[in-house]
């Protein structure tokens, strides 16, 4: 009988062009429901896959630091995400929130 060895799923072997990066992230974006470190987590996946030293040179801040910030343990300031996202070539965006009528009368 052979053995089945098993290896750690890593998203970031995955994520090969900025329209894949940019999918990823507005997946996450719609899954993390106001966490903010998920999101964090998720930006430092796309960077492991760009390359994390240069995402680190492009955003200006230490590769150290950009790990840290980015494992998904802490929260991020808001502007290194804003760095981030610009070195990894991504834009966030915003659009209204249509509610349904449940939510509308929820208040």
């Amino acid at each position: 009988m052979t053995k089945t060895v098993t290896t750690r799923y890593d998203v970031a072997e995955h994520l090969r062009t900025p329209e894949e990066m940019a999918a990823y992230l507005e997946a996450c974006l719609e899954e993390a429901d106001g966490d903010a470190a998920f999101i964090a987590k998720a930006l430092g996946d796309i960077a492991r896959a760009k390359g994390m030293t240069q995402v680190a040179r492009d955003a200006g801040v230490s590769r150290e630091s950009l790990y840290k910030a980015l494992s998904g343990e802490r929260i991020p300031g808001f502007d290194t995400i804003l760095k981030v996202t610009k070195a990894l070539g991504l834009r966030l965006h915003a659009e209204a929130a249509v509610m349904t009528e449940q939510e509308v009368s929820a208040g």
